[in-house]
């Protein structure tokens, strides 16, 4: 009789141990399943982004072949650009020259032919606002000097006004 209870608490525990069994992979059976299904929706997502993610590829590419040949559109301005730099800076070369050559003839050419060269060695070395001062009262000053000697302050003035003509 022993024997008999024995096998029946036996035979109780191992059916319940296949109970808990059963419901530990009815457990792992719906984990798996809800695992499965959100792959699937991983795997559904993702294709979805690679998909916008080729338009978005073609389109920077559309975008890129569009902005290539705007740039070829722009490369004579650019050009011409380049180009009128250097004519300015060729003019502007021309200017400087043609003033500083003109200022040195003016330099040759004595403002005052009764100054001797002795005065000219005595005067002292002064600023060069007083020098422009003593130029413009040698040429406008009251000595009486006549129309010859004023004449290249007019070829100036009218040259200066030629140029910002020419420059506008």
């Amino acid at each position: 009789m022993l024997v008999g209870i024995s096998v029946a608490i036996i035979a109780v525990a191992f059916a319940v141990l296949v109970v808990y069994l059963i419901k530990t992979l009815l457990a792992a059976k719906d984990s798996l399943e809800k695992t499965t299904q959100t792959l699937q929706e991983v795997q559904q997502t993702i294709d979805e982004l690679g998909y916008e993610v080729k338009q978005i590829v073609r389109h920077a590419s559309d975008i890129t072949v569009d902005v290539q040949h705007k740039m070829k559109q722009i490369d004579p301005i650019m050009t011409s650009v380049k180009n009128l730099g250097e004519v300015l800076s060729e003019v502007t070369l021309a200017a400087k020259q043609a003033s500083t050559t003109m200022i040195h003839k003016f330099k040759q050419v004595s403002p005052n032919p009764r100054v001797s060269a002795n005065q000219h060695a005595a005067l002292p070395s002064s600023t060069a606002e007083e020098r422009t001062i003593q130029s413009y009262a040698s040429t406008y000053g009251s000595t009486g000097k006549g129309k010859s000697d004023s004449s290249w302050m007019k070829w100036a003035d009218i040259a200066a006004t030629v140029w910002q003509k020419v420059r506008h």
